[in-house]
């Protein structure tokens, strides 16, 4: 079965649309068949971005996995300062990205890749946050864990939000052996935020 980073052309496009409302701001969002949590904003992502939306990210944020765009659009729609890199394998979830940028009246905010992890990314941020895509593997998620390492300026943090059951305390364990300090900044329903600074 097509997982949603496959890039599989072949699964039938279900236009839809839902809406949320985060920290009492509403935000709707055009979503399809074959993308990341399709029906509605994921628990991960809702206490990823609870927990930072206004805290101080500094400028240039880098959405990596970025989906049809929740985190990078919420980001960007709560400070008009910052400037979200959106980047994604899946050029179907880019599509909807760049439709709901504009719909949220955020697009001149954004910049939005089609990027293999880093692969077309350069770049130095502030900050990097990502919902990881546990399904593709530790192969893959910790690539995006390692990398970053060489895509955040010094002080720099990289804001994950992965679940206890999903090896929350192995990447943690992993993230230690790379960055200066790693914390768990809140925790829900098995979900943790780990921060970790460059």
């Amino acid at each position: 079965m097509p997982q949603y980073f496959d890039n599989d052309e072949t699964v039938i496009h279900e236009n839809r649309t839902y809406s949320f409302t985060l920290l009492g701001k509403g935000f709707t969002l055009e979503s399809d068949a074959g993308v990341f949590s399709k029906d509605g904003l994921d628990d991960g992502s809702r206490l990823l971005l609870e927990t930072i939306v206004k805290t101080d990210l500094g400028t240039e944020i880098l959405d990596l996995g970025c989906g049809i765009g929740p985190i990078g659009l919420v980001l960007a729609s709560f400070d008009e300062k910052r400037h979200v890199t959106m980047a994604d394998v899946s050029r179907r979830s880019l599509e909807k990205a760049r439709q709901n940028a504009v719909a949220l009246g955020v697009e001149t905010q954004v910049s939005i890749i089609e990027s293999d992890i880093y692969s077309n990314i350069e770049a130095s941020f502030t900050t990097i946050v990502t919902n990881p895509p546990i399904r593709a593997g530790k192969k893959v998620t910790y690539a995006m864990y390692a990398g970053a390492i060489d895509h955040l300026n010094e002080g720099g943090r990289l804001v994950l939000v992965i679940r206890k059951q999903q090896g929350a305390s192995s990447c943690k364990r992993y993230l230690e052996t790379l960055f200066s300090k790693v914390e768990v900044v809140a925790q829900h329903k098995g979900y943790r935020i780990l921060i970790a600074t460059k």
